[in-house]
């Protein structure tokens, strides 16, 4: 039979929709705290492919998920391209900055990334033979902007200013690097399907605050080059599109982008999403992740309102965004149970 996550995101309604959530694999789970303690740090353990793969199997072997996402990072790219990565403890990461033309001169193209990117693949690889048969691999990617934002800023930061700037002020090199991204993006995410990946997702986090035409031009344009390139390559990929905080912009945005699933946040609601999104795709997710912490009735009643409003077309659930390190396990087991025992009338 087909596994659970691929029959959802070929359109069909299921009883139950399959169930994975974004960050699985981490720091909410001490076999994962544990396993970074052996790696030393979060980049050796990103690139040990028997550690990263490790933490992949983690929630799977601790919840039967349906579906293990690559263990990696959307910042492994631009150090492939050249640019310094580190991370601070308690802060997050830090990268050299691109602020003008002079920062792309150092930048490596898009064939040169593979050599630095093979860990990631072999991991991939590993994941390939240790999964159970049922579970499907995700591979993934950063898309374009939210990528460039770390690249031009330097960091992550709250209105992603640093970016916005340099698009507004040098445009040229602001779009000479999305180019780069774009297409190094193609042909990482090529590399993760031929490494074993049946399913790949762009996440796109920042994408909420490009407004108008911007929105059009550097979340919706790239996504779209990207996912008709793939599908060129690799005939019947399925590929999520996640424009994180997109609003009004999530309508229409499948379609417009050739992806096969819509993965939402928790700004909107399920009803308004079955209502304006779910005609055009599977759509995924899109629990609000402080129910994690939370737990409790008010988590199972959310999930069953999410279940049932997406009831009436393919749906994957999951959460809007990221589970956080203050997570209780146990609530995942909750959400789980409950998703699984609430079938689609």
């Amino acid at each position: 039979m087909t596994k659970t996550l691929l029959r959802a995101l070929a359109g069909e309604t299921l009883p139950n929709p399959p169930i994975w959530m974004m960050r699985q694999a981490g720091r909410y789970l001490p076999e994962y705290r544990a396993t970074r303690a052996e790696a030393g740090d979060f980049l050796s353990l990103c690139y040990n492919p028997d550690l990263a793969a490790e933490v992949t199997l983690q929630p799977i072997r601790r919840y039967g998920f349906d579906a293990a996402i690559l263990f990696a990072d959307i910042l492994l790219l631009p150090q492939a391209l050249g640019a310094d990565l580190w991370f601070v403890t308690g802060e997050g990461p830090r990268l050299s900055t691109i602020t003008g033309p002079e920062g792309m001169r150092g930048l490596k193209g898009k064939d040169d990334i593979h050599d630095h990117l093979a860990p990631v693949y072999e991991t991939v690889r590993i994941l390939t033979r240790e999964l159970p048969s049922e579970t499907t691999l995700i591979g993934f990617a950063g898309a374009p902007w939210t990528v460039a934002t770390y690249m031009i800023a330097g960091r992550g930061t709250p209105d992603q200013g640093p970016a916005h700037a340099l698009r507004e002020g040098d445009n040229a090199t602001f779009e000479t690097l999305i180019d780069l991204l774009t297409e190094s993006t193609i042909e990482y995410l090529s590399m993760q399907v031929e490494a074993g990946a049946e399913v790949v997702k762009l996440f796109d986090s920042w994408a909420g605050s490009l407004k108008g035409d911007a929105f059009a031009k550097y979340a919706l344009a790239p996504a779209k080059r990207i996912i008709s390139e793939l599908k060129a390559r690799h005939p019947g990929l399925p590929i999520i599109a996640f424009p994180r905080e997109a609003g009004d912009n999530y309508i229409g945005f499948a379609k417009a982008v050739g992806a096969d699933c819509l993965a939402i946040d928790n700004s909107v609601s399920a009803t308004w999403a079955a209502e304006n999104l779910q005609s055009d795709s599977c759509i995924q997710g899109n629990l609000a992740p402080g129910h994690m912490v939370t737990g409790g009735q008010a988590l199972i009643d959310e999930t069953r309102r999410i279940v049932e409003a997406f009831r009436g077309g393919p749906h994957i659930f999951n959460l809007g965004h990221g589970i956080t390190p203050d997570a209780d396990p146990e609530n995942v087991q909750l959400m789980i149970d409950t998703v699984r025992e609430t079938p689609k009338r």
